[in-house]
C-alpha cells in the first residue's frame, strides 16, 4: 500500500493525486474520490496496472500532515517579525 496526495481538483471535475514513493500522478474523475476527501487530503493507495485500484482517505494522515505544516508556517511567521537590523 502506498501513500496518496489531493494536489489539486482542476475544472471542478478531475482529482489529480500524487504518488510520491513511486513520483507519479494520477488524474482520476472527482467522482471517484472518497467521502470527505478535499484538497491536501491523504490517501492510502493500491496501484494495480499503472491505475488507482484502490483509494482510502487516510484520515489521520492528512491531520498529522496538516498540523506539520501549520506548525512550519507558524515558525515561519514568528522569524519574520523579527527586524534584521539592529535597533539603535
Amino acid at each position: 500500500m502506498m501513500k496518496g496526495y489531493l494536489d489539486r481538483i482542476e475544472e471542478n471535475k478531475y482529482a489529480v493525486i500524487l504518488v510520491e514513493e513511486i513520483q507519479k500522478e494520477f488524474i482520476i474523475s472527482k467522482d471517484e474520490l472518497p467521502i470527505g476527501s478535499a484538497e491536501k487530503s491523504y490517501f492510502d493507495i493500491t496501484i494495480e496496472n499503472d491505475k488507482i485500484a484502490t483509494l482510502k482517505l487516510n484520515e489521520q494522515s492528512t491531520i498529522s500532515e496538516q498540523q506539520k505544516t501549520n506548525d512550519l508556517m507558524a515558525k515561519l511567521r514568528s522569524k519574520s517579525k523579527e527586524s534584521k537590523f539592529k535597533k539603535k
